[in-house]
């Protein structure tokens, strides 16, 4: 499944035109590479999307569907760390 569908069916970006845009300002990374929007993931595969200046968040795929409802959406990763940063000042 591409990454943008993903993100759109499993809830974790509402739009699938944001997940689009998101992935191809180089904001995510599939296994620790770049990924862009046309990128495929699979079970297991873990993505790190980096909001903002100052948050990311882990997650592992756990499974793929092409659709899903709004209770079935969480099922299908499991968050692995959500990371708000600090600003440091120096």
């Amino acid at each position: 499944m591409r990454l943008d569908k993903f993100l759109k069916v499993s809830r974790i970006i509402k739009r699938r035109t944001v997940a689009k845009e998101f992935a191809d300002q180089g904001r995510i990374d599939i296994n620790g590479k770049e990924a862009k929007a046309s990128s495929t993931v699979k079970a297991n595969d873990v993505l790190v999307l980096h909001f903002g200046g100052n948050r990311t968040v882990t997650a592992r795929i756990d499974r793929i569907q092409e659709t899903s409802k709004k209770d079935e959406a969480a099922e299908m990763f499991t968050i692995l760390s959500d990371v708000k940063e600090a600003n440091s000042l120096l």
